[in-house]
């Protein structure tokens, strides 16, 4: 039972974006999206790190965020920081599925 430091990380990254997004553009918005979703990923990254089989709130807010992201970065073709938060998501999903979902199908076929 180790630390998610991914998560802590990618949970970081997005907290951060919405403090960028209010410096440069002084979009609210931005600075409440980032933190609430940095906060909610935080919790998550916490709860994976207490037990590996608890990803759910992990697994449901980085697939909202990734799909928000991903349609916005569809819609508009700018790389930041839609395209990058989507890149984010896409990586995080694709590591809690790996590790998560994968894990738990194999050990009941084996089981």
């Amino acid at each position: 039972m180790g630390v998610d430091i991914l998560g802590f990380a990618y949970a970081a990254t997005v907290a951060a974006g919405g403090i960028m997004g209010y410096a440069k553009a002084g979009s609210v918005p931005s600075l409440g999206a980032g933190l609430i979703f940095g906060s909610i990923l935080g919790v998550g990254a916490y709860q994976l790190s207490q037990d590996p089989s608890n990803y759910t709130l992990m697994l449901g807010t980085t697939s909202a965020l990734g799909g928000l992201m991903g349609y916005r970065y569809y819609n508009s073709r700018k790389f930041m920081p839609a395209g990058l938060v989507f890149c984010l998501s896409v990586g995080m999903l694709a590591k809690l599925v790996i590790k998560n979902v994968g894990t738990k199908a194999m050990s009941t076929k084996i089981g």
